[in-house]
This record gives structure tokens, sequence and C-alpha cells, in this order.
């Protein structure tokens, strides 16, 4: 059998050598820890409650641009995110300021999010 290919740590300056794709395994931890649980990223008890029932409730099919007929799997905030509508103060669990969207769409609209694109590995916010 095929021993894995040796890479190095996608984390820029980490010289460590690993067989996972992406990360060492310290650097994932470390980015896992930062990153917060969803309780601290504001996905609380009321965004369980009020935000994504009410969001799926008003959109039951996939609200993607291109007309999709798939039903709405996940409350998306739009058009501002949660961090824009918290910094705004305004209240990000209110259900109008989402829409439903199925999973695949929903991966489509987070990658393409300028906060999002490239993810941790976009070099360019190093060079």
């Amino acid at each position: 059998m095929p021993r894995p290919r040796i890479r190095v740590c996608s984390t820029p300056g980490c010289p460590d050598l690993h067989s996972l794709g992406g990360k060492c395994p310290a650097c994932r931890r470390t980015a896992d820890q930062a990153r917060g649980t969803p309780a601290q990223r504001g996905y609380d008890h009321e965004h369980r409650t009020r935000f994504r029932p009410g969001v799926l409730a008003k959109h039951p099919t996939c609200q993607w641009p291109e007309g999709c007929i798939e039903p709405s799997t996940v409350a998306d905030h739009w058009p501002l995110s949660r961090r824009d509508l918290v910094a705004q103060g305004l209240d990000a669990n209110d259900p109008d300021a989402g829409r439903g969207l199925c999973h695949v769409h929903h991966g489509k609209a987070t990658a393409a999010e300028p906060a999002q694109r490239g993810g941790w590995n976009d070099r360019e916010q190093y060079a």
C-alpha cells in the first residue's frame, strides 16, 4: 500500500510536515480555538428559536437568484451578513434579515463572500 504524501502545513510560516491536506494538527487546533464556539459567534438560543425558524417559514424553497426549487434547509443572513448587522446595531436575529437557501446554494453564497473567499489558505492577506 502506498504511503501518504508528506506536505508542508498551509499556515504561512509553519514549517511542519504532515500527511494530511491543509493545516498540520497543531495549526488546525489553534485555528479551531480562535474561531470560537457557535454560541461565541452569536448563534445562540434566539438564533435557533427565532431567526432560523422564521426565515425557513418565510422562504420554504431556496431563494437562489437562478430559481432553484429545492426546499430551504439553511437560514442565511442576507443582504447583510450577521457580522454587518451586529456592527450596525441591528437585530441579527430578525427573520426579515435573512433568506432561505438549500445546502448547495448556501455553500456557494458563503464561498462568494469577500470575507470568506480563500478561507484559511488565502495567502493574499499575508502578502
